[in-house]
């Protein structure tokens, strides 16, 4: 059954990317248990238009946890409070009347604020344009058992494959960096046959470039794993260290 609920949002404004931003406070009305942060954000900015003020800037698409776009941080937390589950995927009944909900943008040096809650994250399509490929052309789709895998190399490869590159993993990082994300990126193609190829170029190129753009080093805080709303486990990370000390090892020879 849905209920009212009245909430405080103290909310990130920021017009662009050189703008010195500021934190603006709303209580928007006719808000039911059973929205979403998104469908939140929706009717503050249906009253702010009728009031003709500038509604908020934020970033959406699918609202099915599977793109993700959505990604803001919410008192604090990368996602909010619920593990697993992207912005789109919580609703307001996780939260109880009366409580006062902090919205922010990611934070990182790599992620510049286009706008309120929009941040640039083109930097990750960067990351992906350096080796998160396979080169090959192999024409047209190849029957399907044309390449026999184990299913547990498979399972494993999905593990990573999952990533939606939200970059929650990098907001929540002390250190904003995207190790965990880079690290899906590489892992799952370095363990499936097409992959295996290009796997010491990829790791190689994939680090250079995460490290041209600015993300800073891991320091093993894990903060990563608990913020991503895919849960990809942070031995992935351990796998890509040995993939570049690998690659590394074989270029030199």
């Amino acid at each position: 059954m849905s209920n009212s609920i009245k909430l405080t949002l103290n909310i990130w404004r920021q017009a662009n990317r050189h703008a010195k931003g500021r934190f603006e406070t709303y209580q928007p009305k006719d808000l039911t248990t059973d929205m979403s942060i998104l469908e939140m954000l929706d009717c503050l900015n249906d009253e702010l238009i009728a009031a003709g003020k500038e509604p908020v800037t934020f970033e959406h698409d699918c609202r099915e946890g599977i793109c993700g776009t959505c990604g803001i941080m919410i008192n604090g937390m990368a996602h909010g409070p619920d593990r697993g589950t992207t912005t789109c995927q919580l609703y307001l009944r996780r939260f109880k009347d009366g409580d006062t909900l902090v919205l922010e943008p990611w934070r990182a040096k790599a992620f510049p604020v286009i706008k309120d809650l929009l941040v640039d994250r083109s930097a990750f399509d960067r990351i992906q344009m350096a080796g998160g490929y396979i080169s090959v052309n192999v024409g047209n789709a190849p029957e399907a058992n044309s390449i026999l895998i184990p299913k547990d190399v498979a399972l494993e490869a999905f593990d990573a494959a999952v990533c939606i590159g939200c970059g929650a993993c990098v907001a929540a990082c002390k250190n904003a960096s995207a190790m965990l994300f880079v690290s899906a990126k590489v892992g799952h193609l370095s363990l499936m046959p097409q992959g295996h190829p290009e796997r010491h170029d990829r790791a190689l190129n994939m680090i250079a470039q995460m490290d041209a753009e600015g993300f800073g080093s891991c320091t093993n805080t894990l903060e990563c794993s608990a913020a991503c709303p895919k849960e990809i486990s942070p031995k992935w990370i351990q796998r890509l260290n040995g993939e570049y000390i690998q690659a590394a090892a074989v270029t030199r020879r």
